[in-house]
C-alpha cells in the first residue's frame, strides 16, 4: 500500500510545477491575447497580427540560417569529439560548454568589443594598415551572436547520440567494404538523426524568440518578432498585443516542431540506410 502510495505521489511535484509555471502562463498569454484593457472579449489584436507578417518571416528566416549554421558547425565538431580519446573529449565537451557558465548578456557584450568599430577585430585590421570593417548593426553580427550563443546545444545532443552508438554496426560496415565516407553517410548519420533533430529544436526555438542579441548586436537595425514583442511589454505597456504575437509565434514554432518530428518518428530509434 505504501509503495502504491509512493507511486501515485512520485509525479505529483512536477505536476505542481507544470500546472504553476506553464499551464498557468499560457493561459495567462490567452487571455490577454483575446481581451482589451478592460478585460473585454476581442479579437482586434489577433486581427492585427498580418501586419506583422514581414517580421515574422524575417524572424524564422534568421532562425533557419543560424540554426544550418549551427548544424553545419556543430555535426563535425561533435563527430570529431565523439572519436577522441576518452580522456580528451571531457576536456573538449568541457570547452564547448565553458562560455555557457556565463551569463548569457556577458557573452552578448563580449562580442560587441570583438566586433566594434574600435573591437579587437578592427584593432588588428588597422594594425596591419587594412581599413576597419563596419561589422556592429548588421544582419551578420545578429547571426554570429545566434550562433556563437546557442552553438553549444547543436553540438552537445549531436555528440550525446555518436558517442553512444553501436559501434558493432561500423565494424560491420567496414566489413561489408565500406569507407569513411560511405560510413558516415550510410550508418552514423542516420543513427544520429535524433541528436540532430534535438540539437535542431533547442537551437531554432531560442533563435527565432530572442530579441537581447538583435539589439545589441543588430543596434535596432534588425527587428525581429522578439523585439516587437519585448517592446510591447516594456515600453508600449501594450500586453495584449504582445500577448497576441507570442500565442501566434509558439503556435508558429509548435508547427515547426511538429513538421521536423513527423519527419524523424521514423527515425527515433536510429538506423541504416541500405
Amino acid at each position: 500500500m505504501n509503495s502504491k502510495l509512493s507511486r501515485l505521489l512520485l509525479d505529483k511535484p512536477y505536476l505542481i510545477w507544470s500546472a504553476l509555471f506553464i499551464i498557468a502562463p499560457l493561459i495567462m498569454v490567452l487571455y490577454y491575447a483575446l481581451t482589451d484593457s478592460s478585460g473585454a472579449f476581442t479579437l482586434k489584436y489577433i486581427e492585427a497580427i498580418p501586419g506583422y507578417t514581414p517580421t515574422i518571416l524575417l524572424s524564422i528566416l534568421y532562425g533557419v540560417f543560424a540554426t544550418l549554421i549551427c548544424l553545419v558547425i556543430g555535426y563535425p565538431l561533435a563527430y570529431f569529439i565523439s572519436k577522441a580519446k576518452l580522456s580528451s573529449q571531457s576536456t573538449m565537451i568541457l570547452l564547448v560548454m565553458l562560455p555557457m557558465w556565463m551569463n548569457f548578456l556577458i557573452r552578448t557584450y563580449s562580442l560587441m568589443t570583438i566586433l566594434g568599430d574600435s573591437g579587437i577585430i578592427n584593432t588588428i585590421l588597422n594594425f596591419f594598415g587594412i581599413e576597419s570593417i563596419k561589422m556592429m548593426n548588421t544582419g551578420g553580427a545578429v547571426l554570429l551572436g545566434m550562433v556563437y550563443n546557442f552553438l553549444p546545444f547543436m553540438v552537445l545532443p549531436i555528440y550525446s547520440v555518436i558517442s553512444k552508438m553501436d559501434k558493432s554496426l561500423i565494424e560491420a560496415a567496414q566489413d561489408l567494404g565500406s569507407n569513411k565516407l560511405q560510413i558516415l553517410k550510410k550508418v552514423v548519420m542516420p543513427l544520429s538523426l535524433p541528436g540532430i533533430i534535438s540539437g535542431i529544436t533547442m537551437v531554432f526555438v531560442p533563435c527565432v524568440s530572442t530579441f537581447y542579441i538583435t539589439q545589441k548586436l543588430g543596434g535596432g537595425q534588425i527587428v525581429l518578432i522578439g523585439d516587437v514583442i519585448e517592446t510591447q511589454f516594456q515600453n508600449a505597456n501594450n500586453y495584449n498585443l504582445g500577448a497576441s504575437l507570442s500565442f501566434v509565434l509558439m503556435i508558429l514554432i509548435l508547427i515547426c516542431l511538429g513538421i521536423m518530428n513527423y519527419f524523424g518518428a521514423d527515425d527515433n530509434e536510429g538506423g541504416v540506410i541500405i
